[in-house]
């Protein structure tokens, strides 16, 4: 085969060693691209307006073929400066002519355009799609992050409602709604019933009784018998067996606190002093010290001084106290004024509430055992000699006490209760739980702000990839035009012949 046949194939990032080897290009040729540089720089300050130097010069790097574009452009503005010899006489002719000419000593031009390209495939694109790569990941990753605020979010905002469902509030003035409540808690404690556990207590003072070998009552469960007997009662009631005369219930520490807050602004006049200056003490009080006319002036005068025993008179004076406004406590039938603790129900007081729920645990204990007993075989010796309450009891009998046990359990025990009953004992538990909950509002508040950042850094991400897309684009295809013109102009060094540019430019 003709040898002017077989392309040239070079490879882009070995284009410019090729071109130096092949004695194309000095290799010095940096050196000298200066001077051009700054004739062109020179020359761009006076152009004529046209729309085709404009759209060359707008935007990008000038070489050696934007240079041949100019000066035939200026042939056509120039035209009028043409002398008979086909000389220009313009300037600006000149100027370019002589940046061409400079640009053809040593085939500069080549060397400058092949860096040009080079530098455009090797790091401009791949930059330019590395920042994009990144805005791209950018964006997964703020994706992801929407979806974790917004989980945490509504995982916050679920159990703030699921929270305030639970202590029957709204939500919108937390502490107030809080103490707002402590008006249900007689209530509630008025619709509890106990009555239903008396046949298991009773059971279990058999049992008791019966392995004990002792016959009279064992004080088993006392409070929780007396609370069945004698229903909610106040703790005064139930130390002293007595009912109160009348119940000064202590108000709630947490109202208190609040109240103290609302009113530390009321001005209750402590400014006003009294002048005590108009008072004159210059007179001395009279009582009666100084000596008379006769030996007894002064004496007090007791009337008579006689101390016979006929002289004396018992007066019977009869006194009511009512009227007198003296109040004798433990002195009536029914006991005297319940205060403090003591004005507390037996279910409301924190202590007693403790030994309420301490029997009942113990009675759900010893019915449980008694089921697992009775359901392997182990309570025989109670079947054949034990009490009747203790042989007539069934699986399901039983069950059913335990059932009971465990409703009183609950009902004593659930987190509404348990946070009333805190709130209302404990003015710093109110405080806790108001910030618990307006804790959950900030994190959804915070999870809210959060999401915003990152949609704006979403929204900028998508400006910047929209940005660099048209850049990349231009990039692109003016190195592709650099790439034929280059191919073109080795071609005419070796008459004619294919020459190829391959490699990393082909994957652009």
């Amino acid at each position: 085969m003709d040898d002017s046949h077989i392309p040239i194939d070079i490879n882009t990032n070995k284009l410019l060693d090729w071109l130096v080897s092949r004695r194309h290009v000095s290799k010095d040729w940096q050196a000298n691209i200066l001077k051009i540089r700054e004739k062109i720089n020179a020359a761009i300050q006076d152009m004529p307006a046209h729309d085709g130097i404009v759209k060359l010069l707008s935007g990008q790097h000038i070489n050696y073929f934007h240079c041949i574009k100019i000066i035939e452009i200026l042939k056509e503005t120039e035209a009028d400066t043409k002398n008979l010899f086909g000389r220009y006489g313009s300037q600006r002719m000149k100027d370019w002519q002589d940046i061409v000419s400079c640009y053809q000593q040593e085939n500069i031009y080549l060397a400058e355009a092949s860096q040009l390209m080079m530098r455009n495939v090797i790091y401009e694109v791949p930059g330019l799609k590395k920042q994009i790569a990144k805005c791209e990941q950018a964006q997964q990753e703020s994706e992801k992050k929407i979806k974790d605020y917004s989980r945490a979010e509504t995982i916050a905002i679920n159990d703030f409602n699921a929270t305030c469902k639970q202590l029957g509030i709204k939500g919108k003035n937390i502490k107030a709604e809080l103490l707002e409540l402590l008006k249900e808690l007689p209530l509630i404690y008025k619709k509890m019933d106990f009555k239903e556990l008396q046949d298991g207590i009773n059971m279990y003072k058999s049992f008791i009784n019966y392995h004990s070998g002792k016959n009279d009552n064992l004080p088993l469960l006392p409070i929780l018998s007396y609370l069945i007997s004698h229903g909610n009662t106040t703790t005064y009631e139930y130390t002293y067996g007595e009912k109160p005369v009348s119940v000064e219930e202590p108000t709630s520490d947490a109202i208190i606190t609040t109240d103290k807050e609302e009113s530390a602004n009321i001005d209750f006049g402590d400014d006003v002093q009294i002048d005590f200056s108009s008072l004159s003490v210059e007179k001395e009080i009279d009582f009666g010290d100084s000596p008379g006319d006769s030996p007894n002036e002064g004496d007090i005068d007791w009337g008579n001084t006689s101390t016979t025993e006929e002289e004396f008179e018992i007066v019977d004076i009869d006194i009511n106290l009512e009227e007198s406004g003296i109040v004798v406590e433990n002195s009536g039938l029914d006991g005297g004024i319940a205060k403090g603790n003591d004005a507390y129900t037996i279910l409301d007081n924190p202590k007693t509430r403790d030994q309420i729920i301490n029997d009942l645990m113990e009675l759900n204990a010893f019915l449980k055992m008694r089921l697992y007993e009775m359901a392997n075989g182990g309570d025989m010796m109670t079947m054949l000699d034990g009490p009747n309450v203790l042989k007539m009891q069934t699986i399901e009998g039983v069950t059913s006490l335990a059932d009971h046990v465990s409703i009183a359990l609950e009902g004593l025990m659930n987190k509404r209760i348990f946070h009333l009953h805190n709130i209302k004992h404990s003015p710093k538990y109110v405080d806790m739980l108001t910030a618990s909950l307006k804790q959950k509002l900030d994190v959804v508040d915070r999870m809210k702000a959060s999401k915003t950042l990152v949609e704006d850094k979403m929204v900028d991400n998508a400006a910047q990839i929209k940005k660099i897309n048209p850049v990349i684009k231009q990039v692109i295809d003016k190195t592709k035009i650099i790439q034929k013109q280059i191919e073109e102009d080795i071609s005419k060094k070796y008459k004619g012949r294919v020459v190829n540019i391959v490699g990393a430019i082909n994957l652009m």
